[in-house]
This record gives structure tokens, C-alpha cells and sequence, in this order.
């Protein structure tokens, strides 16, 4: 299953990044490869091998159709009513949190047979890309003659900050500044944004991750892994005109077809030395902790049925990562991609020494990289261990403290996620009615402390400011049995009494992250001081010596925001025979009865019993050579005549070194068919009206 949404590198929040990837030096041939931003689409690309040119009414409808999860995935309105479908894996957080002990929607799925049934989410963000704006001259002329690298960024970060609530202020739409091309390009994407979505339908989880942890990132499979949500404005359904039709016959076997989504991060423009401190830095720090945070949470898991309930989705979304990196890890240890690498770098540093005014003005880029490439390495562990980001509570207690204090700093030098463009949706999210579990998140907390000081030692600085003399398990369950963090109206009122209100708090957590606050900023300072400040200058000289040599016959890395893949759908050479290009309700219910209906092999009741009722040839599940990676969950399969046809959920095992590099002979987009989503809703749910309103009759 698609990771929903990855991460940069490791900057603000001490977070660990996503991969870093590979592309060609040389000027590649594309085949069904690229990301594609919607200011540049590969129209070449697609008249050459397809003999299909999109008009730019066709590209206008797919982007305005198309939708960001914010809280991690991609989705599209399916109807003129507001429905917006996603993956049921992109909807869990939300079903979690609307769920209870007494009705768990995660588990036994939901439908809401009338408006007046939708469930209101409680913390959802829902954006629609409406306008993008090249704004890299105004932003690299912020930068004068003679600066420091460190006054650079600043001036850089300071006009970004200034764009962003320029373009809010005057339009009303979220606006976000995207760096492109390594920071080549800057351009401003402004988003209608949505926070009133309501729970519409899901399926039970067990169909819609069927075959579990051993099925995923695998093909063949049969997940039908969709969700529903409806989008209202002013307390009505919005009125969605630039809607998805739905086209009934599906996707077939070579059909052409694009997928339009938000992919969350790669690194295939970067250079050699970022693609070593990922493979022997960052990736081995992210999957011990990604096991360790696993661990933690089954343990409190199997203390009884409601702990279980309380871990899912986390659980879910650890193992989802664990098998994901481990991809990852295991293709950057083939000797052979690093050794490609190494010559299309050194092929295109000789090309660009081939020519006396590209040597002077990019020709040191790459050594000041790997300098600071050294630097990060040494700081890796603090930054990602001198914070408090395992649990919710204490996670939002840091933010809080640094709330009240960034905003009363000018916009241009305030924390990264703290610009006035950006509170609104931190506010959002800070004041959240959705649920909390605070013995899992003192399970969370004592593990994240512990951890922090098995990395770290007991003498480090952090470790000797949040612990004292007392043990991990001590401090977290002091923190957590006295906070009233978990009230969103305390929350609330910290915030309004603004940075004296939080510093004379005594609640025991935001005394706790007070504590913690000053070492993560001090290493968010050391980073972009030593790391961000050379990087982003001598990425910027990177890419303009690429779009010398190229133009712009390329597409950038992936940052989490509207792109546009195409391909086709086509089967694949897997274990000496052939995978199919599609699956069906056949081989779903081969597969139960092959493992003997046993986990994760089972079947829910509506299925097990419903069979006959069931047109089996239905597909079920389907692949194409469009290039996807994580934060394409719930992207739409689109048609040439810019219909709905399928779901993005997965990628192929194969697939996983696609951060890296696309390989078109394997690497695939796995995605549920949309026959299969109309069979179950009219034969085994009852759904008949909702199916209705996909199919527009």
C-alpha cells in the first residue's frame, strides 16, 4: 500500500525523510516515466508514443477535478454533489477518529444512507489546486550581491513567506510556494481548501487491505480499497462541476491512460553524496526506528481489544513503512545503480566543464554539496532525537509552545509551518475534536524518551533537560496523567493567552516541551546554517545547468503537490510467467480458499456469504506503467476522454526502487478497477443510490 504522504529531508519537525533517487545526467528517453507538473505536460511524450494531445480545457478539468488529502493522499470529485473518493487506507485516520468503542467503522466499515447519517471529520483539510503562478525571478532576486549563504536563505525564506500572504490576503486561497528544479523554478500553487468533509462510505478494512502485510507492495491483488467523502461549504454540498465521469466499461488491457495526483517526495535530480547519506545514514536510522515504534505500539496493542483498536492505524502505518524502506534500502545497496549514478554524474560534470562559462557559474555545485553533506551526517541523530514527535499529545504540545512564540515574530523570519499563510491550517489541526488515547500516548512518549536516550547517551544535553534523574517511563507518565492537552478548548485558550500563557503554564507536558523546545530549535539553526544555506544555492546552480544543457524537457522531483503521469495498462514478467494486467472477484475468492480463509486471508461476512450474488469475471484490480510512488494514494486512473477508470492504491515490489530510478518493463501502478467499486456497492452493501449518483444516473 502506498505510503499516503512523505516528508522532505530531515529539517523543522526532526522528522526522517523520504528516499533520495536517480536520474540520468544524460538526456533521457522518457518512455512512461515522469511526475509532470501541469504548467509543463509531456505533450511531446504523449503524441509521439500515444498519438494523443490533451487539450488544455482536458488538462483544466483533471486538475481542478483532482484533490489533495492534506493529511496525507490524493482523491478526486467523482459526482457535481460533492463526493470525493479516495483509498480506504487514505480515510483511516479519519474512520479511526470518528469511530468509538462501541462502533468501530475501521473495522465493520460505514454507510451513510442520507445526508443527515454523513459523519463530520473532525480534523480533514481537503485541497483543489485553482491557479499556479511562476514566481522565481521575484524570489531569487531577494537575494543580493555579496550575501552570506546563511543571509541568503534568510532572504530567500523571507520573500517566500511574503509571497504566500501577499496571494492569501488578496485571494482567500491557501497559497504555497514550491520549489522546483532543485529551487530553479519557484512557483506559487493556490488551493480552494475544504474543512467540512463528511464520512460518505468505507468498506471494511479486511477487503480493503486484503492478503494484509504479506500482499502488500505485491501483484496480483484484490484490495478493493475506496472511500467516500462528501465536501461541504457554508454547511451545503458543494457544488462540483469539474467532476470525474464515470466510465462504466473500466480500463482494458492497453488502454492509455493518466494518473493525476499528489506524489510526496523524490529525489532523482540529486547528487551522489545525498544519495550516500541516505543509503548509509538516513535509511538505516529510519527503519530502526520505524521497528522500535512497531514494536512499542503491538505491545500496547495486545493488551486487550480496545488498545488494538486504539493502535490500528499506527500499527497499519508502520508495517505499511517498514516494507517500503526496506524496498528502498535493498535497491540503493545494488551496486550496480550506484555505479550508474556515479558515471551519469561524472559524464554530466564533464559536460559541464566542457564549456568555460557553465564551469564558472555551476561547475562547484557538487563539491559544495558533499561538503555539506559531511556536516549533515554528524547531525542526523540530534536532530531527529532531541524531539518529542512519537505522540500526539506531546508532539502538539511542542508545537503549541512554539506557536505563541513564533507568531510574534515578523512573518519572513519565523519557523518553517508558522507562516500566517500557514496558521490557519496549523490552527485546524492544533484544535482538533478527534479523540485522544492518552495511555497509548504515554506508551508513545516513554518509548519515544527511552529511545532518544539509547541514540543519544544519558550525558547528552536533551537527554539530561527532559529526563533529570527520573526514568523515561517516569516522565511520560507523569506528563500524560497531568495534562489537559487532551481537551481541544484548553488547547484553545494556551493559544488566545498567547507566549505568556504557555510559559507560565504548569501543565506537566508543555512544561515538558518547554524543556525540549530550545534543543530542537538549536539544531534546526545548526542545519540551516552548515546544510540548507550551501545546499539550496548550489542545488539552484544544478538545476540551471540542467536546463542549459536540456531545457525544460524534464519534470522535477515530486514535493506533494498536482502531477500528472500517463501510461498504459499492461501486465508485466514476474517469477518466470506473466502477471495479468487485471485481476478479478475469481481470484479473490481462489485466494481465501487457497490460504484456507484463515488472516489476512479471510474474508468479511458480506463477502463470504455474498458470493453468489457477485458477477466474478468483475475486475478487481489492475496495473499500468504510469510512474506513482507514495502520496498517490487515492489518485484517480483517468481515460483519454478524461473519465474515471480506476483508484490508485499500491505499487508493484518492483516499484519501490522507483524512488530511485523508473524502470517501464517493471515498475508498476497497482490500482482498483472501477467495476469492481459499482458491483459491490449495488450487490453486497445495498448502496444502489450511491452507485446511482458515480454513474450519473
Amino acid at each position: 500500500m502506498r505510503h499516503s504522504r512523505w516528508y522532505r529531508r530531515l529539517l523543522v519537525y526532526g522528522l526522517l525523510l523520504c528516499a533520495a533517487a536517480i536520474l540520468l545526467a544524460a538526456m533521457p528517453g522518457w518512455a512512461d516515466e515522469g511526475m509532470w507538473t501541469f504548467d509543463n505536460p509531456p505533450l511531446k511524450q504523449l503524441k509521439d508514443r500515444y498519438g494523443f494531445t490533451p487539450s488544455q480545457e482536458w488538462l483544466d478539468h483533471v486538475r481542478l477535478a483532482s484533490v489533495r488529502f492534506n493529511d496525507g493522499g490524493s482523491g478526486s470529485f467523482v459526482s457535481p454533489h460533492g463526493l470525493a473518493l479516495t483509498n480506504h487506507h487514505v480515510a483511516l485516520g479519519q474512520l479511526q477518529k470518528v469511530s468509538s468503542p462501541q462502533k468501530d467503522y475501521v473495522k465493520d466499515g460505514f454507510y451513510a444512507r442520507s445526508a443527515a447519517e454523513e459523519l463530520k471529520c473532525p480534523d480533514l483539510e481537503l485541497n483543489q489546486l485553482v491557479s499556479m503562478e511562476d514566481v522565481t525571478q521575484r524570489v531569487l532576486s531577494a537575494v543580493k550581491p555579496g550575501m552570506s549563504d546563511e543571509a541568503a536563505l534568510k532572504a530567500r525564506k523571507a520573500e517566500v513567506a511574503k509571497i504566500e500572504k501577499e496571494s492569501m490576503d488578496k485571494t482567500g486561497f491557501r497559497s504555497d510556494v514550491i520549489p522546483l528544479y532543485q529551487g530553479s523554478e519557484y512557483w506559487l500553487y493556490r488551493y480552494k481548501k475544504y474543512t467540512d468533509l463528511r464520512l460518505v462510505f468505507a468498506p471494511e478494512q479486511q477487503i480493503a487491505f486484503f492478503g494484509g502485510d504479506p500482499d502488500n507492495f505485491t501483484y496480483p491483488r484484490y484490495d478493493i480499497d475506496f472511500a467516500l467523502f462528501r465536501v461541504y461549504e457554508n454547511d451545503k454540498p458543494v457544488d462540483s462541476q469539474n467532476y470525474l465521469k464515470w466510465n462504466a466499461q473500466g480500463a482494458k488491457d492497453g488502454d492509455l491512460v493518466f494518473v493525476s495526483g499528489n506524489p510526496g517526495s523524490t529525489f532523482r535530480l540529486d547528487t551522489l553524496a545525498r544519495i550516500e547519506t541516505l543509503r548509509d545514514n538516513i535509511l538505516p536510522l529510519i527503519l530502526t526506528t520505524l521497528n522500535r515504534r512497531r514494536d512499542v505500539a503491538k505491545q500496547y496493542a495486545a493488551q486487550g481489544a480496545e488498545q488494538t483498536r486504539e493502535a490500528t492505524q499506527l500499527i497499519f502505518g508502520l508495517e505499511n513503512s517498514i516494507k517500503a524502506f526496506v524496498g528502498q534500502s535493498q535497491g540503493l545497496q545494488d551496486k550496480n545503480l550506484i555505479v550508474k549514478k556515479q558515471k551519469d554524474e561524472a559524464d554530466f560534470r564533464a559536460l559541464v566543464a566542457s564549456k568555460p562559462e557553465w564551469q564558472q557559474a555551476y561547475g562547484g555545485a557538487w563539491d559544495s554539496i558533499a561538503q555539506a553533506e559531511t556536516k549533515y551526517r554528524g547531525m542526523i541523530k540530534p536532530l531527529r532525537f532531541r524531539t518529542m514527535m512519537w505522540a500526539r499529545l506531546s508532539s502538539g504540545a511542542v508545537a503549541l509552545v512554539r506557536y505563541v512564540a513564533e507568531v510574534k515574530k515578523p512573518d519572513g523570519v519565523r519557523l518553517d509551518g508558522y507562516h500566517d499563510s500557514q496558521l490557519e491550517s496549523l490552527r485546524f489541526r492544533l484544535f482538533s475534536p478527534a479523540p485522544v488515547y492518552p495511555r497509548f500516548d504515554e506508551s508513545q512518549l516513554a518509548a519515544n524518551l527511552a529511545f532518544s536516550r539509547e541514540m543519544l547517551g544519558a550525558d547528552d544535553p536533551y537527554v539530561k533537560a527532559v529526563l533529570g534523574d527520573r526514568t523515561p517511563e517516569e516522565v511520560a507518565k507523569e506528563a500524560i496523567a497531568g495534562t489537559r492537552l487532551a481537551d481541544p478548548a484548553f488547547r484553545k485558550s494556551l493559544v488566545e493567552g498567547g507566549e505568556a500563557a504557555v510559559a507560565a503554564s504548569t501543565d506537566p507536558l508543555i512544561v515538558l516541551a518547554r524543556k525540549a523546545d530550545p534543543f530542537g530549535r538549536e539544531m534546526i539553526k545548526s542545519f540551516e546554517n552548515n546544510v540548507e544555506s550551501v545546499e539550496t544555492p548550489a542545488g539552484e546552480k544544478i538545476g540551471k545547468a540542467r536546463f542549459a544543457a536540456y531545457g525544460k524537457a524534464m519534470y522535477p522531483d515530486a514535493t506533494f503537490t498536482l502531477r500528472l503521469s500517463f501510461g498504459a495498462v499492461k501486465g508485466y514478467p514476474m517469477n518466470g510467467t506473466i502477471a495479468p494486467s487485471h485481476t478479478t472477484l475469481f481470484g479473490l475468492y481462489d485466494r481465501t480458499y487457497s490460504f484456507d480463509l484463515k488472516p489476512p486471508f479471510n474474508l468479511p461476512e458480506r463477502y463470504a456469504e455474498g458470493k453468489s450474488r457477485l458477477e466474478l469475471t468483475t475486475p478487481v484490480d489492475f496495473v499500468s506503467t504510469c510512474d506513482t510512488i507514495g502520496g498517490n494514494s487515492g489518485s484517480p486512473v483517468i481515460d483519454r476522454q478524461g473519465d474515471f477508470v480506476g483508484l490508485i492504491f499500491d505499487g508493484n515490489i518492483e516499484s519501490l526502487v522507483g524512488d530511485y530510478v523508473y524502470n517501464e518493463e517493471k515498475n508498476r501502478a497497482v490500482a482498483v478497477h472501477g467495476a469492481v467499486i459499482i458491483e459491490v456497492l449495488r450487490k453486497l452493501y445495498d448502496a444502489g443510490a450511491l452507485a446511482d449518483e458515480l454513474e450519473g444516473k
